[in-house]
């Protein structure tokens, strides 16, 4: 795995951003053409884009007594921290950035994100934000612990911390196949974490839009850009992780890459239309009582199976 240029920087998140509008764009055109029948694909497909264009001319809406520097400043944030996260996401056998302690960059940018979008709820001074904002502080203790559990299993089997030696490490036998659960359980808390799917209730149409509420403009297409981009790099992250990174038969590394995130992707917008929002004590419940033991007990099978 080889270091990453200075053109890789500025590649990186014009690469990620086509991935994410690629994705939105046949998102809209499922859930419209399932909705509408009679439209065409091409047509529904279009629909995110003229939403772009509306949004880069539309105002931005003001309140009383708002905190701009904090409310700009975590709409912000948001896809600049998965821009960061994705620097350590290798393609093929290449990657921006390959640190020592990868896994950690990764998981501390998914919490600048966390930070990021409560205090854009916070900054409106706003009761529909600041709630919708709580909300997602809530949903992130319950999926954080798991989902820290499930990137340390994969960095036990490696034996590194590092994004390319865990890919390495799957050269004869994919992580997923003896780390299941991990797996598993990276999925739902990377949809968490993204506030996406089942997951969405800090953008819960019951407060009229959550911690997007008084959000409109450019403010608006900037967090829900990073919201995508947050999906993208965690599907992306799945990959080396668990899936082998590049490897498989036949197809350049880089390929087999895109076509595995683009998979796992996938799921994660198919679960969005295929589960109803789930109630945050529900989800409480569930994350302190099933996904944690589960994954605490399959990195405790893991680290036995390296020290045997």
């Amino acid at each position: 795995m080889t270091e990453g240029t200075g053109w890789a920087v500025l590649v990186l998140p014009l690469a990620l951003t086509a991935f994410a509008l690629l994705a939105l764009a046949a998102d809209a055109a499922v859930g419209v053409r399932v909705a509408h029948a009679r439209r065409s694909v091409a047509a529904a497909a279009a629909d995110p884009w003229r939403e772009v264009a509306r949004l880069l001319v539309g105002q931005r809406r003001t309140t009383v007594a708002a905190d701009g520097v904090l409310w700009r400043s975590g709409v912000v944030t948001v896809p600049l921290a998965a821009l960061l996260a994705a620097l350590v996401l290798p393609l093929g056998g290449f990657a921006a950035a390959d640190p020592g302690v990868g896994i950690v960059w990764f998981n501390a940018m998914e919490i600048l994100g966390w930070a990021a979008l409560w205090t854009a709820g916070w900054g409106p001074n706003s009761p529909l934000s600041l709630i919708g904002g709580y909300r997602f502080v809530a949903q992130g203790m319950c999926y954080e612990l798991p989902h820290m559990f499930a990137l340390i299993t994969a960095a036990t089997g490696a034996g590194t911390l590092r994004v390319g030696g865990i890919v390495d490490a799957q050269a004869e036998l994919w992580f997923v196949v003896w780390m299941p659960v991990a797996f598993v359980v990276y999925l739902i808390s990377a949809a968490a974490m993204a506030f996406w799917g089942p997951f969405d209730a800090p953008l819960g149409r019951d407060l009229s839009g959550g911690v997007v509420a008084e959000l409109s403009g450019v403010d608006r297409l900037v967090l829900l850009t990073g919201r995508w981009l947050l999906v993208v790099v965690a599907a992306g992250m799945a990959v080396p992780l668990f899936l082998g990174g590049g490897r498989g038969p036949l197809l350049p590394a880089w390929l087999w890459t895109l076509v595995k995130t683009a998979l796992v992707l996938t799921f994660l917008l198919w679960s969005r239309r295929r589960f109803p929002t789930v109630r945050m004590e529900r989800f409480t419940e569930v994350s302190w009582l099933v996904l944690l033991p589960l994954t605490i007990l399959q990195a405790l099978l893991v680290a036995l199976v390296v020290l045997v």
